[in-house]
Order: C-alpha cells, then structure tokens, then sequence
C-alpha cells in the first residue's frame, strides 16, 4: 500500500461512527490529512445516494488518498468502485483499510439500507486494500470476510473475538488497529 502523505479519507457506517468509535478518533487525530465523507441520511441509507456522496468527496481531494471504512462503508466502497470504474477520481485512491465489512444478504444486514448489492464484493478493488474482520462479528462472518477479501483481492487480517470492531467492542482509539493500518500503509 505505500503512500507518501495521502488524505486519508473516512467512510463511515449506518448511524455515523461517534466520539467513542475508533474511526472517529484517528480522524480527529489525523485532522489535518483527513476529510469525512459525510452523508444526507446516516439512518437510512441508499446505496445510490451514497455512492453519489462518496464520488463527490473523493473529487473534491486532491492527490492520493487512502480510504478508511468501517461498517457499510466498506460495503459502500466496493459498490462506489464497481461503479465508477471509468471515473479519473478512482485512480487517486491508493488503498482501502475496511473494517468490519458486512454480509449484505446476512440476517442481521440493515432492513433501512436500501440497494446495497449482495454482490458488492464480487470483484477485485484497482487498489490494494486490507480487510480486518472479527472472528464474531454480528453482521459479517470471518467466512464472509475471507471470501469478500479474496474476491476485493484483498489481505484478511482477523483481529480475533472483537464484535463488530466499533465503540460497543469497546476498543477506544484502538491502538492495535492503527498499528496494523500503519503497517498496511508500509507493506
């Protein structure tokens, strides 16, 4: 993934992650290097809107840019991807860090979240990407982790039994997290 100074660019979940979520805590960290996709409905998301939202922040940043999602966002960077393969922002993307990515035709996968492709991780992302996956994850198995890593092309890294990796794992900043992000960044 090496990266010389990109913006690093927060794609956030269903709900928005909040002061005690470790996504929301690097970027208030990262502040000066980092843009937060922000969305016209956190509650009920659709994928089409989100993905309009998503191309329009990536666009407004210059340079390389590595994105870090959690949650839906990963979901939503896979789907952003598939879609937009054409668009010159695409090329500026130089890594992903997705965390918790769900299982969109899961049991447990938001009934509010509206159009997001049962088959968003079908194929390879144009740019490396780590996937990090919790071996107890409510809305993704590590089975669907391992699977959506191999299609996205993508390194797993299981994180062990840490839920779906948000506030309520109660991680903080997560500093094993950012070392693992530092490293991917390295590799």
């Amino acid at each position: 993934m090496q990266n010389q100074n990109p913006t690093l660019v927060f794609l956030a979940g269903i709900g928005n992650s909040g002061p005690e979520h470790w996504q929301r805590q690097w970027f208030e960290r990262e502040t000066d290097r980092a843009v937060w996709v922000e969305h016209s409905s956190w509650d009920e998301p659709v994928a089409a809107t989100w993905v309009k939202e998503l191309d329009e922040a990536l666009a407004a940043v210059q340079g390389p840019k590595v994105v870090v999602a959690h949650s839906l966002g990963c979901t939503l960077l896979a789907q952003w991807a598939r879609a937009k393969a054409e668009n010159p922002a695409l090329a500026d993307v130089t890594a992903a860090f997705l965390v918790a990515a769900p299982d969109v035709a899961g049991e447990n996968f938001p009934t509010q979240a509206e159009g997001f492709a049962t088959d968003a991780y079908a194929l390879p992302l144009p740019f490396p990407a780590v996937v990090v996956a919790s071996e107890d994850d409510p809305y993704g198995s590590l089975e669907h982790a391992e699977t959506a890593a191999g299609q996205l092309g993508a390194r797993l890294h299981n994180v062990g039994s840490l839920g779906h990796i948000n506030a309520s794992s109660g991680l903080g900043d997560w500093s094993e997290g950012w070392q693992l992000f530092q490293d991917a960044l390295k590799a």
